[in-house]
């Protein structure tokens, strides 16, 4: 590639571009494309360029141009974008100039771009994404909501429905029955809708193991990935929460695990890491984390004695009464 003015007005560059047909097609490939890009262009028009320019049977899902309907996520360089969104040029000076066009995931890819979405829908659709209530058929008056009520929404009711945050999630990635974070964002909206009756079903339905919340690893990749600002992290942190307190969270190993952070900052004020490990999975189940444990003990931050009972291996902070009657006061839900 020639040298490039990256304070030019436009740019010649080589995108390329992910092509793959599932009917005629027994692997995906790679092609590139040549093409001027202006400062103002979207990755929307570089794919349109290729299509109008290049390639016109180059496929792509594309609807309002105007960051809404969700239609034109893809993956550029591996980070999810919604092309009518993207500067172009941002992301080639973030790049060096190098831009790779994929689909949102590559797995279900049906032709070059475009994906198949019905996992992404099934999933959605098993939150019951919707208020549930028994209405008259003739109502006389509204159902009223006040300020502080909606508040409670957060930014959950911004939610696009564009796969971004579900196809950048590593859990889902490698556990297919795993709801997603856009699922539990439209959990928690509908959840917590004072107009509402399904919020007991939904919490079941997002605490059971393999699908529910307590398989997320926290990685924040969904936060990073959505076009609206969202973070799913938050509100799956609140469904933890819920569960706990309208009395559906069940003790397992993943509730345990939650719980016991805050049993070692009620016995010492710190984070008792070999002790989270024996509550929530028992000392049987400890033998499968030895590894883990000798590399935490060469590093320090565990001890040969950790989590051996009657052996306080852990220091008190000062003034951890405080923090116990913090947590009495704060703390209204357990197992």
């Amino acid at each position: 590639m020639s040298a490039i003015n990256k304070n030019s007005e436009t740019r010649k560059v080589t995108i390329k571009a992910f092509r793959f047909n599932s009917e005629t097609d027994y692997l995906p490939y790679y092609k590139s494309y040549e093409m001027e890009v202006g400062k103002d262009e979207l990755v929307l028009d570089l794919m349109n360029k290729i299509k109008w320019e290049h390639d016109g049977s180059f496929s792509y899902r594309r609807s309002c141009r105007h960051g809404i309907c969700g239609a034109c996520a893809i993956k550029v360089n591996g980070k999810a974008t919604l092309a009518c969104k993207q500067n172009a040029m941002e992301l080639l000076d973030l790049f060096d100039n190098e831009l790779v066009l994929e689909p949102s995931s590559i797995k279900r890819a049906v032709k070059d771009m475009i994906i198949d979405k019905s996992d992404f829908w099934a999933k959605h659709a098993t939150i019951k994404p919707f208020v549930v209530a028994d209405v008259e058929a003739h109502p006389t008056h509204e159902t009223k909501q006040s300020i502080a009520e909606f508040n409670n929404f957060l930014d959950s009711d911004l939610c696009i429905q564009c796969g971004a945050c579900h196809y950048s999630c590593p859990a889902l990635e490698v556990n297919d029955a795993f709801l997603g974070p856009a699922a539990f964002v439209a959990a928690y909206r509908f959840t917590v809708d004072t107009r509402d009756s399904a919020g007991i079903e939904r919490l079941e339905i997002t605490s059971e193991s393999s699908q529910g919340v307590w398989d997320c690893v926290k990685c924040f990749e969904c936060a990073e990935a959505c076009p609206k600002e969202i973070n799913p992290i938050e509100k799956i942190t609140k469904l933890h929460n819920l569960q706990f307190e309208k009395n559906v969270a069940v003790s397992n190993v993943a509730t345990r695990h939650a719980e016991g952070f805050l049993r070692g900052m009620k016995k010492t004020g710190y984070l008792d890491e070999a002790d989270i490990v024996t509550y929530s999975e028992g000392y049987m189940g400890m033998y499968k984390h030895l590894g883990t444990a000798m590399k935490m003990m060469k590093s320090g931050k565990i001890h040969w004695h950790s989590g051996v009972p009657f052996i306080n291996s852990i220091p008190k902070i000062k003034n951890l009464d405080e923090v116990q009657k913090l947590i009495k006061i704060s703390q209204t839900n357990r197992l």
